[in-house]
């Protein structure tokens, strides 16, 4: 199964701050898990985003459209970054999630999300 794992974003990732802001060491250390998912066969994608400054939202309401720049608000329900994983089942994606360096300075979340089978 595929999964999307959704790094969600901060204050400081918001601002820009990540990941420059990222110690020498938390790189490291995410660069050591990225290898572990690579060698695992897990790691499909890896990603970071620009703040949401940097984005656009599109609104559809039936054949009308609308286009909103960022930033958006609460960073909490926005993404920073994300994986894509191939793994057996939801209980793997979640121990090697559990395994992750804090992918933020910080307190952070990291939510995991099936992809739907269409072939």
């Amino acid at each position: 199964m595929r999964v999307m794992i959704f790094v969600k974003a901060t204050g400081d990732s918001e601002h820009g701050l990540a990941p420059s802001a990222w110690t020498t060491e938390m790189m490291a250390a995410m660069g050591r898990f990225n290898d572990e998912l690579r060698a695992a066969g897990v790691l499909i994608m890896a990603e970071g985003l620009m703040p949401s400054s940097a984005g656009r939202r599109v609104a559809f309401d039936g054949p009308g459209r609308s286009v909103s720049d960022g930033p958006f608000a609460n960073p909490r329900d926005l993404v920073a970054g994300f994986w894509l994983w191939q793994v057996k089942d939801m209980a793997e994606a979640t121990a090697w999630v559990l395994r992750c360096p804090n992918p933020m300075p910080g307190p952070s979340e990291i939510e995991i999300r099936p992809l739907h089978d269409l072939g």
